[in-house]
C-alpha cells in the first residue's frame, strides 16, 4: 500500500515524499528580492526526512504590474535570479527539491504597489477585495482591461520568468492559475466579460493560460513544470463560473497533452471550508476532472491532516498532498505527520511581514 512517506516522480522531478508543502505568502522579501531570512525559511523545511518532499514557493511575480502585496519577491530581473540562488542552494544542500510558483495578481493590486499604474486584468471591473500594502491592508484599485495586444507580451513574461527560474535553481515551476488571480480572471465568466477572442465561450477564456501553458513547457520543459487550480474558490472576489465543470474539464482536455509534470488542486475555498454548500455552490467532481487529465501527476490541497492525506494517497487518490499553514508553524512537519505528533499553533500576528520572529523560530521536536 502507498504511503504518504514514499517517494514518487513527478514529471522530471524525483521526491522523497509525497509531502509537499504549498505556496505561502509571508511577505519578507526585500523589496522584492529574496533574502538570507528566507533561505534559512525554506531551508529549515527542505529536508525530506523531516519536512517536505516538494517546496513550492510563495507566489513570485512575473512581472513588475504583477505584483499585487508588499514584500513579495520577483522573478524579472537578473538581480532577483541571484537573489533566488542562495535560496535554492541552500534547499539543495539538505536535499529538498523547490519549485517556484509563477504568479501575475491582476487586479488584485493597489497602485501605491505599482508605482501609481493601474493594475490590469481581463476587466475593467474593480474586485470586492483587500491587499497588503505599506499601510496595511487596503482595497484593491480599480483595473483596466489589457488589450488584445498586450497578451503576447503577457504570455513572453510567463516564459521569461520559467526560464529565470531555472537559471536561479530551480527544479521546477508552478504557474499559478488558481485562487482569483490574472489567469483565472481570464478562465471565469464571472469576471471575463471580454469580447474579444480571449472572451466569451469558454474555448476563449482558457486561451490564455493554455499560451502559457504552451510558452512554459516549450521554455523549460513540461516535466518541470506544474500548475495551481482552484475551480470553485471564491478568493479575492471572484465569482462562480457559471459552469465550473465545463470549463475546467476544457482546461484539463487542453492541458493533458502537453504531460505535465503534475496538477495541483485546491478542493473547496482556499484557506477555508471544503464544503461550500452552505454558500450556495454545488459540490465539483474533482476525481473526474482527474481523469480529463489523463494521467498527470496529481497533487491535493486544502484542510488535510495527517489521517486524510494517508487516505487520499493509500487509495489512489492523490499522488502527493499539499500542506500551507501547517507548515508554517511546524518546520519539521514531515517528522510530525510520520510520528503522528501534535503540530503547533501559528501566531497569527507574525504571519504577514516582519522578522524572523514567526517565521523562523518555530522550534521542532525535540529541539
Amino acid at each position: 500500500m502507498t504511503t504518504l512517506f514514499d517517494p514518487v516522480r513527478l514529471g522530471a522531478i524525483d521526491l522523497a515524499s509525497r509531502i509537499a508543502m504549498a505556496p505561502l505568502t509571508r511577505n519578507r522579501a526585500t523589496g522584492q528580492l529574496p533574502n538570507a531570512l528566507m533561505a534559512e525559511y525554506y531551508a529549515q523545511r527542505a529536508d525530506p526526512a523531516t519536512g517536505a518532499g516538494l517546496l513550492i514557493t510563495e507566489a513570485t511575480p512575473i512581472s513588475p504590474l504583477a505584483h499585487g502585496y508588499l514584500d513579495t519577491p520577483g522573478l524579472h530581473t537578473e538581480a532577483q535570479v541571484a537573489a533566488w540562488r542562495p535560496v535554492t542552494d541552500a534547499v539543495h544542500a539538505r536535499g529538498g527539491r523547490i519549485v517556484v510558483q509563477l504568479w501575475h495578481v491582476g487586479r488584485i493590486s493597489h497602485g501605491s504597489l505599482l508605482g501609481g499604474a493601474q493594475p490590469v486584468s481581463s476587466t475593467a471591473r474593480a474586485a470586492d477585495a483587500k491587499t497588503y500594502t505599506a499601510d496595511g491592508f487596503q482595497p484593491v484599485s480599480t483595473p483596466r482591461a489589457l488589450a488584445t495586444d498586450e497578451l503576447p507580451a503577457l504570455v513572453a513574461d510567463y516564459r521569461a520568468a520559467a526560464r529565470r527560474a531555472i537559471e536561479a535553481g530551480f527544479d521546477g515551476v508552478e504557474v499559478h492559475a488558481a485562487n482569483g488571480y490574472l489567469i483565472e480572471q481570464f478562465l471565469r465568466d464571472s469576471c471575463n466579460d471580454r469580447t474579444d477572442a480571449y472572451g466569451g465561450p469558454i474555448a476563449n477564456r482558457i486561451r490564455l493560460l493554455v499560451e502559457v501553458m504552451q510558452a512554459v513547457t516549450a521554455e523549460i520543459g513540461a516535466g518541470r513544470t506544474g500548475i495551481r487550480l482552484s475551480p470553485v474558490t471564491p478568493s479575492n472576489g471572484i465569482g462562480q463560473d457559471s459552469d465550473p465543470a465545463a470549463l475546467f474539464g476544457a482546461v484539463a482536455d487542453a492541458l493533458a497533452p502537453l504531460g505535465l509534470a503534475y496538477v495541483h488542486v485546491v478542493e473547496g475555498m482556499t484557506g477555508g471550508p471544503r464544503d461550500l454548500s452552505e454558500q450556495g455552490v454545488a459540490p465539483f467532481d474533482y476525481a473526474a476532472l482527474r481523469q480529463r487529465f489523463a494521467g498527470t501527476p496529481w497533487m491535493l490541497n486544502n484542510g488535510y491532516d495527517r489521517a486524510m492525506a494517508q487516505a487520499a494517497v493509500a487509495e489512489g487518490r492523490a499522488d502527493v498532498v499539499a500542506f500551507g499553514r501547517p507548515f508554517i508553524a511546524n518546520p519539521d512537519l514531515g517528522l510530525r505527520l510520520r510520528e503522528g505528533a501534535a503540530l503547533q499553533a501559528i501566531d497569527p500576528a507574525t504571519l504577514y511581514g516582519g522578522g524572523a520572529r514567526g517565521y523562523t523560530d518555530y522550534p521542532t521536536l525535540g529541539g
